[in-house]
């Protein structure tokens, strides 16, 4: 069981890369959709105001911004999203 603590522990990278392995494996189109939501306002709160606003209806964008979301500020301002996720997902 994986509880609050332990996931707090790790690294931004790590838990995106956790909770986007986990959803891959689920198919959890969901989790998905929730990351494109969250991104925005996850890149206002980096200082990344240019990037809040990104178009997130083009696709190509949408994958983009998926794969980029375990780097640096922006990662780091998603880790309640990714902590949430998987305390919800992973038996937490």
């Amino acid at each position: 069981m994986t509880t609050f603590e332990e996931l707090d522990a790790l690294g931004s990278e790590e838990l995106h890369d956790r909770a986007v392995a986990h959803a891959t494996k689920h198919v959890d189109v969901k989790f998905f959709w929730n990351l494109v939501s969250e991104i925005p306002a996850a890149h206002a709160a980096a200082g990344n105001l240019d990037q809040s606003s990104a178009d997130i209806f083009k696709v190509g964008s949408l994958i983009k911004e998926i794969f980029d979301a375990d780097e640096g500020e922006l990662a780091d301002a998603l880790r309640p999203f990714y902590i949430d996720y998987l305390l919800g997902h992973e038996g937490g």
